[in-house]
């Protein structure tokens, strides 16, 4: 008997990704923030207990769940020597530009030869609203086109009332962060959908997610 593939997404527990808020099957939001790193070698003991004692402090306040995530992927380097190699074809000092063409080979032996990585951390932020009774959506094909449009626009009111639960967990963690001395900023649709694709596409090449705040 053959047996019937199934597609990738039914493993997949996202059913959507809107505003920037990842919106799971079973009905949960999840929010993704990007938070920088800090280097603790580089501080005195003093600090380093400091920063410990803060970090632990501020976990301990927290009354839900979180999950810290970190995305290792290899630096891709191609944008910078594409912009090396024009700035080498404007050149007009003989030596500049020998210099330039023997930096390039460098850079170019030197990542062929050592991995260099870049990581990013993101802190997963969840919100589940329990709701006793039928799934949403399981009557849907008894409604006419007009209710279907009322079913819609009640799903777009119970998504902004569980999203204004979420924002409140967002702000309390990046305040948290903010005490700790790490710089955090929450993803848009984009960047959440990049993240995705680089967990489902390990051997794809991306430049990383910067911090603009």
């Amino acid at each position: 008997m053959a047996i019937k593939a199934k597609a990738t997404q039914e493993f997949v527990p996202i059913k959507e990704v809107r505003d920037g808020i990842v919106i799971l099957k079973d009905g949960g939001l999840r929010a993704i923030v990007l938070v920088n790193s800090i280097n603790l070698s580089l501080k005195s003991e003093d600090e380093q207990k400091a920063t410990l004692l803060q970090f632990q402090s501020f976990l301990n306040t927290l009354d839900f769940s979180i999950q810290i995530s970190i995305q290792s992927r290899k630096l891709d380097i191609r944008h910078y020597l594409a912009l090396l190699e024009d700035r080498m074809k404007v050149q007009s000092e003989p030596l500049l530009k020998l210099q330039t063409k023997e930096y390039i080979g460098f850079i170019k032996n030197f990542t062929e030869t050592v991995s260099i990585m870049t990581k990013n951390f993101f802190v997963v932020i969840p919100y589940t609203h329990v709701v006793l009774g039928p799934k949403p959506g399981m009557f849907t094909g008894l409604f006419s086109k007009k209710n279907k449009k009322e079913i819609a626009a009640k799903d777009q009111l119970d998504f902004e009332e569980k999203r204004s639960q979420l924002d409140q967990r967002v702000s309390a963690i990046q305040q948290g962060l903010a005490r700790c001395g790490i710089k955090s900023a929450q993803l848009g649709t984009e960047e959440v959908v990049e993240v995705f694709y680089k967990v489902f596409n390990p051997g794809e090449l991306e430049g990383k997610i910067d911090i603009t705040s």
